[in-house]
């Protein structure tokens, strides 16, 4: 049987050799074949990718973006702790329920510029809090 070599030159040479080993050359060679594939496909380089036209956005605004958000959520929890459980109650049904202040002062019988004072005594103490 012949094994066929090629060179990087481009040059071809065919050399007669035993089955044997024939059979040993193409199980390397298979081998070698399964190695370079496994290897590709866990190691796929950003060049490699872009060649494809594979574009990897850039998240890392949206990381610090995210990251800031949270923590400013947090913060914001915090203060709201702080609060007195009829002012987190007001605050609840404004900005969380999406009430109305109207809707509010009607809820609890009462004129809508108390629920105005009231939201307006709740900012400045947040705002206070949150310095």
């Amino acid at each position: 049987m012949k094994i066929k070599y090629e060179f990087l030159t481009g040059e071809t040479v065919e050399i007669e050799a035993p089955d044997s080993v024939v059979e040993v050359s193409i199980e390397i060679d298979r081998a070698i074949y399964k190695n370079d594939r496994r290897e590709k496909r866990r190691h796929n380089s950003i060049e490699a990718l872009a060649e494809h036209g594979i574009q990897i956005a850039d998240c890392s605004n949206e990381i610090a973006a995210t990251v800031e958000a949270k923590e400013t959520h947090e913060v914001l929890h915090k203060a709201l702790d702080i609060l007195i459980p009829k002012q987190r109650e007001l605050i609840r049904k404004v900005f969380f329920e999406g009430r109305s202040i109207s809707e509010v002062a009607r809820a609890e019988g009462i004129d809508e510029s108390s629920v105005r004072e009231r939201l307006s005594r709740i900012y400045k103490k947040l705002k206070n809090i949150l310095k």
